[in-house]
C-alpha cells in the first residue's frame, strides 16, 4: 500500500543540516537513513551524574567534521538500549530525548549516543525521527539549504 504525499509532509534529502537547540548545537550535518530505526549522535567522554535521583549524561559533541570545536552538553538519560550497528555489532548505548529542527519544524526525538569518529556523518537521523512528518527524496540533498561558509581567518 502506497502512502500519498500530503501538504503537511515536506520532503527532505538523504542528508540535511539540522539543529539540536536543547543541546546548544545550531547546526550539524545529518545522514537521513530510512534503513536505520534509531537516530544517533557522535558523543565522546560520556559521564553519568545523578542529581536528586535523576541521571544526567555529560558529554562532548564535535558538530563539524573537520573542526576541533567541541560543544559540552548535559542531558537527562532516558534509558540504555541495545543497538545493532551497520556492521552487525550489538552494543548498549545511552539514549536521550531532545528536540530536532529541520526545515523550520521542531519536535522531540530519541538519540542514542555513540562514538561515530569512523563514520562519515556526526549524526544519523533514523526513520523513527521523521516517520509521519517528512518524506525522503533519496536522490537529493539539503532541501533545507546549505549554511553559508564562514570566511576563514588568516
Amino acid at each position: 500500500m502506497m502512502t500519498e504525499k500530503t501538504p503537511d509532509q515536506p520532503v527532505i534529502g538523504w542528508r540535511e543540516w539540522v539543529a539540536l537547540p536543547d543541546l546548544g548545537i545550531g547546526r550539524i550535518k545529518a545522514k537521513v537513513d530510512t534503513g536505520a530505526r534509531s537516530s544517533s549522535l557522535h558523543a565522546i567522554d560520556i559521564e553519568e551524574q545523578v542529581r536528586d535521583g535523576v541521571t544526567y549524561l555529560h558529554f562532548k559533541v564535535l558538530p563539524a567534521q573537520r573542526k576541533e570545536r567541541f560543544v559540552h552538553v548535559a542531558a537527562e538519560l532516558l534509558e540504555y538500549r541495545h543497538v545493532r550497528s551497520s556492521s552487525g555489532k550489538a552494543s548498549s548505548r545511552p539514549v536521550i530525548l531532545t528536540k530536532v529542527q529541520i526545515l523550520g519544524q521542531s519536535w522531540p526525538i530519541e538519540l542514542t549516543l555513540a562514538n561515530r569518529t569512523s563514520m562519515g556523518f556526526r549524526m544519523l537521523l533514523g526513520r523513527e525521527a521523521f516517520r509521519g512528518r517528512m518524506l525522503v527524496d533519496a536522490g537529493k540533498s539539503y532541501y533545507g539549504g546549505k549554511p553559508k561558509r564562514r570566511p576563514s581567518s588568516s
